[in-house]
């Protein structure tokens, strides 16, 4: 039901790690992980290759807990890895995206840092030296930048601009005593997101063309109706693919589509694919521009149970689009042409791993390039280079360039801290769930000193449910491993990377499929002699929230829960979070199918099954999963008499950003 998963979220620098060299000799002062060593795991990411494949750029980000604010800077590395090189330090504001123009002179990024005109927008360095600049100059009233492309002749940015038309759920915190807030008027079917606010009828994103050397810019696509975002030049610069939704009402489905036009503004835009689904971007062009390549998902009704598929169509629109991975029953991502344009390299989701892989377009053969244990993401190729972020159990996130199906780890920014920890180790797990589906999962052993079979237990629930627990660095599975705890996390059905079908067998049934997955996979370890049944928690966040109050409901086998972000009764959610096409397509509008909310609403309806001692904890600006669903479970336990806590976190959204907060939820 929630995408997010907080295992990630409430860590963005801790969860997505990747390999960094093996330190041949563990460090006198090494010691297992410390909450301070959480805040000091550095987030390597968006690595981008230069034109000519000598260099590549990637962003740092890290926590400093004195000041309670993330930086996020941008560094190179050679293709050599033999140098690695700082380009902008501590900047108020971070950098995103970052780009080469395609002759390669200027490094260009995203930053809302003060600047002529306020607002995110593009800024350059020049490789020969010298300060970065502002490129863009889009006033805040036109709207926020939130991504863009070089033209192949450097002459034109193409923007995605949000126009605006939105009212942060924190704007009511920040506003002055003496100072009101005009009304909201709202008329979007689709009114709430997260971290964006409340959406009103002039909340739009489109594309635009921006002139370099004149600073003009003209709206791509005439008309104001329909969003549009993931544009991308063609290789001779004449066109733009993008992705868009152009059905009548396009708020109350997901069927979105491939769109050309031509790179002219006020163009009318030409629909290349016509499913009733999700097609989703960015689309990628072919290097000769015949083809186009794009990932087709599933239909609105298992909106959370997609498992998207690499599709390609022809640029001109003649004929259909061909399903390349149709017999290939995992999840695709991040497809990038090789120079051929026979093959693609993409990113698969399978099993606890995510590996990258090579397509054959002719053939449909999908080929995994690594076979190690580990997280492969932000895939890049340029030049006859590919790059990727990687991460496994025992490293945080580190570029590698990808060679002949060998990784070659190019950055190191971790490997001092690695250096001073002792890590724990993580092995997976099998079981069989009550109706002999095979379910996997991981279980992360401590290595406190002394520590001894069968251990006390921590089960951590991933959110989602579209998701998997893998093989990357997870600072909550080492913190608590430390402490001389088992981590356990199961892979339960509606978790991805085992099939579709595996993935859509809790739709519309939330709370019992799941709870039985778990289940077998808790009475597993303590079979094996790994877990003592008589010390065992359960935790979770967003649908992991959830589940673990779906859990509490339905045993009372775990001495302590804590639930974060999570609900017992769907009712009181419909129409007050983001997701009332899930409500209305999986499990129908309340008024034709009351029986069904009410059987999911087991948690709260039956609260007195729950002897649980639990701990719930939420965001105020939280549009995802709103605070009330653990509001609620938290007087129904108080009620009852049951041992239980309520931690509300001020102006923080589902996934929480400040790092004082961060480390308040671990503490917890």
């Amino acid at each position: 039901m929630r995408r997010l998963n907080v295992g990630l979220l409430l860590s963005v620098p801790l969860a997505m790690a990747t390999i960094a060299p093996a330190v041949a000799q563990t460090a006198v002062s090494a010691h297992p992980m410390a909450l301070n060593d959480v805040f000091a795991v550095k987030d390597v990411g968006d690595p981008e290759v230069s034109p000519d494949g000598k260099w590549v750029l990637y962003t740092v980000s890290s926590i400093d807990l004195k000041k309670n604010h993330r930086t996020t800077d941008l560094w190179m590395v050679s293709w050599d890895g033999k140098q690695d090189i700082q380009l902008t330090y501590d900047y108020d504001e971070p950098v995103s995206s970052p780009e080469w123009s395609p002759d390669g002179k200027l490094i260009s990024f995203l930053s809302g840092q003060k600047g002529r005109v306020e607002g995110t927008q593009v800024w350059v360095l020049s490789l020969r030296g010298g300060e970065a600049r502002q490129l863009t100059d889009v006033p805040e009233k036109q709207g926020e930048i939130k991504a863009y492309r070089w033209s192949p002749d450097a002459r034109r940015l193409l923007l995605t601009v949000h126009t605006g038309g939105t009212v942060s759920a924190n704007a009511f915190n920040d506003a002055k005593e003496n100072k009101s807030l005009p009304p909201i008027v709202i008329t979007h079917y689709l009114f709430k997101q997260d971290i964006v606010g409340y959406l009103t009828a002039k909340s739009h994103t489109f594309l635009y063309l921006y002139d370099v050397p004149t600073g003009k810019l003209r709206k791509l696509t005439p008309g104001e109706v329909y969003d549009e975002s993931d544009g991308t030049w063609s290789p001779d610069g004449k066109e733009i693919a993008f992705i868009s939704n152009h059905t009548a009402e396009p708020e109350r489905n997901i069927n979105t589509d491939v769109f050309v036009v031509a790179a002219k503004a006020g163009s009318e835009p030409r629909q290349l694919t016509h499913y009733t689904g999700a097609d989703v971007g960015p689309p990628e062009w072919s290097p000769s521009g015949n083809e186009i390549a794009f990932l087709r998902g599933g239909h609105v009704k298992f909106w959370q149970y997609q498992e998207n598929r690499l599709a390609i169509i022809a640029a001109d629109g003649s004929g259909h689009a061909q399903v390349v991975t149709a017999d290939f029953d995992r999840p695709i991502s991040d497809p990038r042409w090789t120079s051929d344009g026979r093959q693609l390299v993409a990113l698969v989701t399978d099993d606890t791993n995510q590996y990258p892989a090579i397509i054959d377009v002719a053939t449909a053969a999908v080929k995994r390039l690594v076979d190690s244990d580990g997280v492969s993401g932000s895939l890049t190729a340029r030049a006859g280079h590919e790059a990727l972020v990687w991460t496994t159990d025992a490293k945080p996130s580190e570029v590698y360039a990808l060679s002949d199906g060998h990784l070659r780890q190019l950055t190191h920014q971790n490997t001092k801290l690695l250096s001073g920890l002792v890590l724990a180790s993580t092995q997976n797990v099998e079981c069989r769930s009550r109706d002999g589906t095979r379910v996997d999962g991981l279980i992360t052993l401590p290595d406190e000193p002394g520590a001894t079979k069968p251990y006390p237990m921590l089960l951590w629930i991933h959110g989602g449910p579209q998701g998997q627990d893998a093989h990357a660095f997870s600072a909550m599975r080492q913190l608590f491993a430390a402490r001389g705890y088992a981590v356990l996390n199961v892979n339960y059905r509606g978790s991805d990377g085992r099939g579709i079908a595996f993935q859509k067998a809790i739709w519309a049934n939330w709370g019992v499929i799941e709870v039985q997955d778990v289940e077998a996979c808790v009475s597993q370890v303590i079979h094996e002699g790994i877990v003592d049944p008589k010390r065992m928690g359960v935790g979770g966040w967003s649908y992991g929230g959830i589940t673990t109050d779906f859990m509490i409901a339905s045993t009372n086998e775990f001495k302590a829960a804590s639930a974060g972000a999570g609900m017992g009764d769907p009712l009181q959610l419909y129409g007050v979070d983001e997701y009332v096409n899930q409500y209305n397509f999986e499990l129908g509008p309340p008024w034709k199918d009351l029986p069904r909310y009410i059987r999911i609403a087991y948690p709260l309806l039956h609260a007195d099954r729950i002897h649980t001692p639990a701990l719930f904890m939420g965001g105020t600006s939280d549009f995802n999963v709103p605070l009330i669903g653990g509001e609620q479970m938290y007087e129904a336990l108080q009620t009852l008499h049951v041992p239980s806590a309520l931690i509300v976190f001020p102006q923080e959204f589902h996934g929480f950003t400040r790092p004082t907060y961060i480390r308040d939820r671990y503490q917890y």
